[in-house]
């Protein structure tokens, strides 16, 4: 029985192809946005849990301005300070504490002048930054090394400078020579593949920051809960501050409710995103609802034969239920073809953008979904016209030019 029925849907589509094409492009769209976006911020999600999964659990970050982003601690009207690290250092459950300052500035190579942003660490605390700051080749900065300086990826790539940086080679930074004694890991984000690293002690010099300090980086001791340790030291440096709760000038997260805060980020794009992607179902669906009655008003005296031949009311819901819902599924069809395509295509070039660690997702539940929701998009938009031409009288209907 199912087998007449699809194909009396089938023969009706055929016989209004340019009308069902038509009737389809509002679907397709809508579904293919929803694949496609889907697909990338999945991906994106996946690619921030390993990140976060590499930098470790243990780490907890401060930062200053009392806002909860990294940014916010550049231009803090309140700057953390070196007695900021020593309070942090001296919380219970801080193994390493270390300050990390960012200046950008002016750096030459080879003729070629570029702002850069110049990162200064302390050279043996260095293994706080485990996950961050990883080097491929060359060295680690040691005390005794003034002027040495490690590069990111992009500079020794030659993707920042016309020419590549490599081992050995000077940059010129604050009217001085730095030698290039190590280049650091590929992270996939250019911001930070293209810093210079050198140490904490000839950034100050050099620039003239004497006691200002850009985030507190921390290391908790083993068997220690990190939230816990988190709240000690925001404990700390409200009362070392002077400063009441919820009105602090800086912030203290752990890389745990970083990756939270990510992830609901995400979340909260990809929901406007699917909900104006949304929109285009709505008209799609509106335009299968419109094909529908015009099927029904077209084919009235066919649904009147159908009757007096013994045809159920029931039978002819069911018949244009499944034409409506197989509109619904062409539409999907083609829509998560094109939505499949976006997403690989963005994965290319995140791939070619030397971004690593972003998967495009296209998973057999993602796609069986979406071919699923386009057909009950379909069936739920035909449902009224289906009623009405189940309604019809049989006798009314045959007399009907």
């Amino acid at each position: 029985m199912l087998a007449e029925y699809l194909k009396i849907v089938f023969r009706n589509l055929g016989l209004r192809r340019t009308r069902s094409i038509l009737t389809t492009i509002g679907i397709f769209i809508g579904i293919a946005a929803i694949v496609a976006l889907i697909s990338i911020t999945y991906g994106m999600r996946v690619m921030i849990e390993e990140e976060f999964e590499r930098l470790g659990k243990d780490r907890i970050i401060v930062t200053a301005g009392g806002g909860r982003y990294m940014l916010a601690s550049l231009i803090a009207a309140v700057p953390l300070t070196e007695k900021d690290l020593e309070i942090v250092r001296d919380a219970r459950g801080v193994e390493i504490a270390t300050g990390i300052l960012y200046k950008a500035t002016q750096v030459n190579y080879k003729g070629e002048a570029k702002f850069a942003q110049v990162v200064g660490v302390v050279p043996q605390d260095l293994d706080v930054f485990k996950g961050a700051f990883e080097i491929t080749k060359g060295r680690k900065l040691e005390r005794d090394n003034e002027y040495a300086a490690i590069v990111g990826y992009e500079l020794h790539v030659g993707s920042f400078f016309s020419k590549p940086v490599k081992l050995g080679d000077e940059l010129e930074m604050f009217d001085k020579k730095f030698k290039v004694v190590g280049i650091l890991e590929r992270t996939g984000n250019k911001i930070d593949d293209s810093v210079v690293v050198v140490p904490l002690k000839v950034l100050r010099e050099l620039s003239g920051i004497e006691d200002e300090i850009t985030f507190i980086y921390v290391k908790t001791k083993s068997g220690y809960d990190p939230t816990k340790v988190a709240e000690t030291i925001e404990e700390k440096l409200r009362k070392a501050r002077n400063e009441k709760h919820g009105e602090e000038s800086f912030y203290v997260q752990t890389s745990e409710q970083l990756l939270q805060r990510a992830n609901l980020i995400l979340a909260l794009v990809e929901l406007v995103l699917v909900g104006i992607a949304s929109i285009s179902l709505l008209v799609g669906g509106i335009g299968i609802m419109n094909t529908m009655y015009t099927n029904v008003l077209e084919r009235t005296r066919e649904i009147g034969i159908m009757k007096a031949v013994g045809a159920r009311s029931s039978d002819v819901m069911l018949v244009f239920l499944l034409e409506s819902g197989i509109l619904g599924l062409l539409g999907g069809i083609v829509g998560v073809l094109l939505g499949t395509g976006v997403a690989i295509g963005i994965e290319r070039l995140a791939i070619a953008q030397r971004i690593t660690g972003f998967r495009a997702y296209l998973g057999l539940d993602l796609l069986l979904g979406a071919l699923l929701f386009s057909f009950f998009v379909g069936v739920i938009s035909g449902t009224l016209p289906a009623r009405h031409a189940a309604k019809l009288n049989p006798v009314e209907a045959l007399r009907y030019e």
